[in-house]
């Protein structure tokens, strides 16, 4: 702290003396009021760069405070957006997916022999053709995107019995295991473990009829 102010203002509160009174105030602003009398190593006195009525307005001002704020909300900004974009595209593959191995259950169900469960056989030959149909549309281009990966289609039966008019029914199971990639899931780990891949099933089954 600064001696001289605190002195003056003492001796003039114990004097009675006019002029020490009128004195004071002078003596106060020639000193430069600060909040302490500090230096450096090199012995620069460091709070004369920042005096009292420069740290009070620099505390008000107000300038660039949407930049603390914006600092604040973006990381919620980005993880509203990777959720968006990842839910979308995770809904718009799986419903691909669940449509391409309906398609397959319903082609297997046509070529394998109605008779396949009292004469016996195998569906395993199948499995190429049903992994183009889950992969490939009518015309033979891509479905899904290169982030979207068909692992294995796996093609089988079961024979089922009851009053039916094969019994027992045969039934087409068809069964696709994929992995599906997050571009943003990155962006999640900013608020705790990221998720960068997604692997799932999708199954469906159809009475088999023949050809």
């Amino acid at each position: 702290m600064q001696i001289l102010p605190l002195a003056l203002t003492f001796m003039a509160k114990l004097s009675d003396s006019q002029t020490l009174r009128a004195a004071v105030p002078a003596a106060l602003a020639a000193s430069s009021v600060m909040l302490c009398n500090c230096t450096d190593e090199w012995g620069t006195d460091i709070m004369h760069l920042f005096p009292l009525k420069f740290a009070k307005r620099f505390a008000k001002d107000e300038n660039g405070g949407i930049l603390v704020e914006f600092s604040i909300v973006m990381p919620f900004m980005l993880l509203l957006l990777a959720l968006t974009v990842e839910a979308s595209r995770l809904m718009w593959s799986y419903q691909s997916l669940i449509a391409g191995v309906r398609d397959a259950g319903r082609y297997m169900a046509r070529v394998t022999p109605s008779t396949i469960c009292s004469n016996g056989g195998s569906v395993a030959g199948l499995s190429a053709k049903l992994r183009d149909i889950v992969e490939k549309d009518i015309g033979g281009s891509d479905l899904f995107p290169s982030s979207v990966t068909v692992n294995t289609v796996t093609p089988s039966y079961s024979c089922v019995s009851g009053s039916y008019r094969v019994s027992p029914a045969a039934v087409a199971n068809v069964s696709a295991n994929v992995t599906i990639h997050l571009p943003l899931g990155g962006v999640m780990a900013l608020f705790g473990d990221g998720l960068s891949s997604v692997t799932t099933d999708v199954a469906d089954k159809s009475r088999i009829f023949g050809q």
